[in-house]
């Protein structure tokens, strides 16, 4: 029987997971990461990016903790396309496809019906209650609106509110460049589980080097006395502030 990429990826992931795992109840014994506030985190792999026209293929989810502790090793499904949608495919998504391993594993793909069903029973595994965890990933409103489209239970069961990566990441460009130029390199090799791991560790970096730690935080007042700074000069005066109508 030949073994897919993403089955042996699977495993190595799930065999790194279980080490890292273990590293980590040993070193903060005292201190076992919560459950509490979990992040659900989704890339997906499509023949392209047309709503109209391109399908899903493959879909991985990790659940972390609101401290980015994974809560399990993750799920990974490859997605069986409806005929011609790969025929219509770009070369260079033929290429990446191929070059990953992806291609030759879409015809023993689940349907987009079980795909959704097996996704949505492991993150209530984690998230059991509706709306109460973001979806998170890079750049991922497009998942996000193929997923609305193809596994409506799905996005129904988070919140509508999304963690995007690369949000933060294009704030550091222009902010930080320092922290951007730095950041850890990503060769996930276009493999859902591969990328969404370094989404995580993305974030995991950016929050060590922008996000200080609770001691460097500004207190409740210096918090206010910045939210007033704020206020005093918004970026859109009022209408009925007599400054801004005489500056116009």
């Amino acid at each position: 029987m030949k073994i897919g990429f993403c089955e042996v990826a699977h495993a190595l992931w799930q065999a790194a997971w279980a080490a890292m795992d273990t590293v980590r109840r040993v070193s903060s014994s005292s201190k076992t990461p919560g459950r509490g506030d979990p992040i659900v985190w989704i890339d997906c792999e499509m023949t392209g990016l047309d709503l109209h026209g391109d399908a899903l293929i493959e879909i991985a989810v990790i659940v972390t903790d609101s401290e980015l502790h994974t809560l399990d090793a993750g799920l990974d499904l490859v997605i069986a396309p409806p005929d011609g949608v790969v025929e219509q495919m770009n070369e260079v998504v033929r290429t990446m496809h191929t070059t990953s391993g992806l291609l030759e594993e879409l015809p023993n793909g689940i349907s987009l019906a079980d795909a959704q069903a097996q996704t949505l029973d492991y993150i209530k595994q984690f998230v059991p209650d509706p709306g109460k965890a973001p979806l998170a990933g890079n750049s991922v409103g497009t998942d996000k609106a193929f997923l609305e489209r193809d596994m409506p239970e799905l996005t129904g069961h988070l919140h509508y509110r999304i963690i995007d990566v690369s949000s933060i990441k294009e704030l550091a460009r222009r902010w930080y460049p320092r922290a951007y130029f730095n950041s850890p390199k990503k060769d996930g090799g276009h493999r859902a589980l591969a990328d969404i791991a370094e989404s995580i560790d993305e974030l995991r970096y950016y929050r060590a080097v922008l996000f200080p730690e609770d001691s460097k935080l500004p207190d409740s007042k210096s918090a206010q006395r910045a939210a007033a700074l704020i206020a005093s000069s918004p970026t859109l005066p009022s209408p009925a502030d007599p400054d801004a109508q005489a500056s116009t």
